[in-house]
């Protein structure tokens, strides 16, 4: 988590904020259903998008809001901007805004980029001097010299979110509200968006930030909120704002999450329970990543088996393979059960695995002339991992990074200074 080097001093303050939608139950569309029913009624039903919504925003903190689809937050953020007004409640805002709310929103698409840019600055606070002198800084940033002649209806929504995006960083804004900037855009611009983040906050900038990303949150964020259903359930550091994120989206019991069961095996052996635990045994819906964690089996014995071992498989939602265990590592010869016993098999290692859910592949397999399987289930059961930070990868190995500025380098910054 980043360093909070602002003043402490309130700019964005929300008190008890509630927004609800009439949503119609039967709609008419067109002019000739109003005609031939004048006189239908259409009931409706309330949406409760936000209830009793407080928080506030320190000068200089980078403030993230998440929470999964129809939460609120973004209904949340168009309030901030005064796209919507609230129903009950109180927003206060200290300084110039700058909105970066929807793709598109206020530009001309019968325009070229340059009439664009220049109404969107004015628009956001600049003087018509202050837009045009900025121009240029805009499309470069943006990467669309070769396209700033064309008409915005011809513009990619790649090419569109740079361009907007580019617009609302030149604004000399004291709150910047960003609404899935990194949604949209190849890899390049997000860096740049990154990049442009780490700027502004080092400037002392407020920004308040929707996203899905939780490695975004972690990464930038001081402080973040979480929104399930339009209410405030998590808010604090971004890590524990991150973890409970992760819980809701994936510690549900859901028919997905155990779409696939399938056994096989020779019936020698079955698999009556499997779970996952700590080092210290303790059994949860969600683990960390870094913690030492010991995948377990209780196997009932059919039929006489010898040298039998366990191996789990753990696969992530795309069913790719991400990590292998095998009590055969250390235990190739692990003597003859009989009929009727059973035995409690584990396999012990660090979680390098990224968040997420992951479904276990279990199986109980001997060795004799071939791989013999005695026993296998999939997808019986499912484990979730949260972490500080996701880099990308289907692992997070921990790594450790140094920088060395090289003898000649130094040698020229003395000579140059």
């Amino acid at each position: 988590m980043p360093d909070y080097k602002g003043s402490g001093r309130p700019v964005i303050r929300v008190a008890d904020v509630a927004k609800a939608f009439r949503i119609p139950e039967e709609q008419m569309h067109t002019l000739k259903e109003r005609v031939l029913h004048p006189l239908r009624r259409t009931g409706h039903h309330t949406f409760k998008a936000l209830e009793d919504v407080s928080f506030e925003v320190r000068e200089g903190e980078f403030f993230g809001i998440v929470g999964r689809n129809g939460s609120g937050k973004s209904t949340l953020l168009k309030c901030l901007a005064g796209i919507y007004s609230a129903d009950r409640g109180n927003i206060w805002i200290r300084g110039r805004m700058s909105p970066f709310i929807e793709l598109g929103v206020g530009f001309n698409p019968d325009l070229a980029a340059r009439d664009n840019v220049i109404l969107n600055g004015i628009m956001l606070g600049l003087s018509p001097r202050e837009a045009r002198a900025r121009y240029d800084h805009v499309i470069e940033f943006a990467e669309l010299e070769e396209f700033q002649e064309l008409k915005l209806k011809n513009y990619s929504s790649g090419m569109h979110v740079r361009l907007a995006f580019s617009v609302a960083i030149q604004v000399d804004a004291d709150v910047l509200l960003i609404d899935e900037v990194l949604a949209v855009g190849d890899a390049s611009f997000q860096q740049k968006c990154f990049d442009v983040f780490n700027r502004l906050r080092d400037a002392g900038t407020t920004i308040v930030l929707v996203t899905h990303d939780m490695g975004a949150v972690n990464r930038f964020c001081h402080r973040a909120v979480l929104l399930e259903r339009g209410e405030i359930v998590a808010q604090g550091e971004p890590e524990h704002v991150a973890n409970h994120y992760l819980e809701l989206n994936f510690n549900r019991d859901t028919p997905e999450a155990t779409a696939g069961v399938d056994r096989m095996g020779n019936g020698t052996a079955r698999i009556v329970d499997a779970w996952c635990e700590t080092d210290d045994g303790a059994q949860s819906p969600m683990y960390l990543q870094g913690q030492t964690l010991r995948f377990c089996a209780r196997v009932e014995f059919v039929a006489e088996s010898e040298d039998p071992g366990l191996t789990v498989e753990i696969e992530n939602e795309d069913q790719v393979k991400v990590l292998v265990a095998s009590t055969a590592i250390e235990h190739e010869r692990s003597g003859r059960f009989a009929a009727g016993e059973e035995a409690v098999f584990s396999v012990e290692f660090t979680n390098v695995l990224a968040p997420g859910r992951y479904f276990p592949v279990v199986t109980v397999s001997r060795l004799g002339r071939g791989l013999e399987i005695l026993d296998r289930s999939t997808r019986e059961t499912s484990m979730v991992v949260a972490g500080s930070a996701a880099r990308g990868g289907l692992v997070d190995i921990p790594v450790r990074a140094s920088i060395e500025r090289s003898p000649s380098s130094e040698r020229r910054h003395a000579e140059v200074g």
